[in-house]
């Protein structure tokens, strides 16, 4: 069975580094047959939160918005992948998940993070886990760290340490069980 997950990147920034591990993340998923929808806040350029995409009336929101949630709501699942900005988040990131909500109900999520450091994000990604469980889409256990991410990928985004692969595999062989153990559950219903 063919799923689609939604891969969510977080920074507008100019040299954004992250990109190489958005990149990587989506080969690896689609080497598996997942279709992938690629959601980039420097593509749609969402306004600073004023009104969310629920709070439109049927045909009034921005098209951005428009096509984002439905991205989102076809998707079994979502890929987050974060930079970390002064130990959390970037705004970008945090701007684009808030403007939705219902799209994300009873699907799982996983969090890659990455960072120029040794830790690979992970501070902005334990701050990312709390976000995304109180939007209805549950993280998985398991983290994905890209350290040091300027020096992690060749020129064809093949990772230099054969650790990251590994993580890798483990991490979207995670991800995938709850996609289809929400899946399953999904169509039989949601609580609400």
């Amino acid at each position: 069975m063919e799923h689609t997950i939604s891969i969510i990147y977080g920074s507008v920034r100019t040299d954004r580094q992250g990109i190489k591990a958005v990149k990587y993340l989506e080969q690896k998923l689609q080497e598996r047959n997942i279709k992938v929808n690629f959601i980039d806040p420097l593509e749609y350029q969402l306004p600073l939160l004023d009104k969310m995409y629920k709070e439109f009336k049927p045909g009034t929101a921005p098209e951005s918005m428009e096509k984002i949630s439905k991205m989102l709501s076809e998707s079994d699942g979502f890929l987050i992948v974060t930079g970390e900005y002064n130990h959390s988040l970037p705004p970008a990131l945090k701007n684009m998940l808030d403007h939705f909500q219902r799209e994300y109900y009873f699907k799982p999520s996983a969090i890659a993070s990455y960072s120029a450091g040794s830790f690979g994000g992970v501070r902005a990604a334990v701050h990312l886990r709390v976000v995304v469980g109180e939007l209805g889409m549950p993280a998985i256990s398991s983290m994905l760290p890209f350290p040091v991410i300027g020096e992690l990928f060749d020129d064809r985004l093949n990772p230099k340490n054969e650790r990251i692969e590994l993580s890798t595999n483990r991490f979207i062989d995670e991800l995938l069980w709850y996609v289809q153990a929400f899946t399953n559950q999904r169509n039989k219903g949601v609580p609400y």
